[in-house]
């Protein structure tokens, strides 16, 4: 498909023929990198041939034929220019950073830390008024949640409706262990919930970040936040998965 029509081209774009971009365009996530290439050689008047890969196996099938571990990816004729930022420098743009923020995550710990120093509420309190927080901040806006988390939640990809109950979820987990309950039986079902939560968590995070490579925002702070899926969001349920381990033992 013919990307962009033919236009006045500078010198920093003579040498670039026959190009082609190939990115990541799956059908509830467009690749932002890709979306920035795209747009670059459209601005720069380019000719170019656009590839969208439609589905994570056609993505994988890509980066292993052309030995790449992301995309996208731009080739001229025979040579493969790479990603986006080399295709900036190519062009001797600067390209453009990630737009992102962990400030909703630093924010969210630190009232809760706080709260917990006020309280005297102890590690167990300090991750119930954590959780709490987080819940909150979904409930706000529990369609705008629901389309980020399916994004790369595995369990809502095949029941859409865990999305939007999963905040609800995420509040009762918190409560519980706000409660401390003494009976335990109690203890025990708020702490397979919290670690249930957390592993589902893990391994959806594990996959679309260290596997698909998909460069996503999380939902953990609510379905606008600019806070990117990775590390971060994977040690969130890291810790819950703990902590739920811990209530059961």
């Amino acid at each position: 498909m013919e990307g962009s029509p033919a236009g006045p081209v500078s010198m920093a774009t003579a040498a670039l023929d026959a190009v082609r971009l190939y990115r990541m365009d799956l059908p509830d996530h467009a690749c932002p990198w890709g979306l920035r290439a795209l747009r670059l050689l459209q601005e720069h008047h380019i000719p170019f041939e656009d590839h969208p890969l439609r589905s994570a196996e056609e993505v994988e099938a890509f980066k292993a034929a052309h030995g790449v571990a992301t995309t996208p990816q731009i080739f001229s004729g025979s040579e493969r220019i790479g990603g986006y930022t080399d295709l900036a420098e190519r062009l001797g743009v600067r390209p453009e950073s990630a737009d992102i923020t962990y400030t909703p995550v630093v924010v969210v710990f630190a009232t809760a830390a706080l709260m917990t120093l006020v309280l005297g509420a102890g590690i167990s309190g300090f991750m119930g008024i954590a959780i709490c927080l987080l819940a909150m901040l979904k409930l706000m806006d529990v369609p705008a949640f629901a389309t980020s988390f399916r994004k790369y939640d595995l369990l809502s990809q095949r029941w859409p409706t865990w999305a939007g109950l999963y905040p609800g979820v995420e509040l009762l987990v918190g409560l519980g262990v706000l409660l401390q309950p003494e009976a335990v039986a109690l203890a025990r079902l708020v702490g397979a919930m919290a670690a249930l939560l957390g592993v589902m968590g893990m391994v959806s995070v594990g996959k679309a970040v260290f596997v698909d490579r998909l460069a996503l925002n999380c939902a953990c702070v609510g379905g606008n936040s600019r806070t990117p899926l990775g590390v971060v969001s994977f040690a969130e349920n890291l810790i819950m998965a703990l902590m739920g381990a811990a209530m059961l033992a």
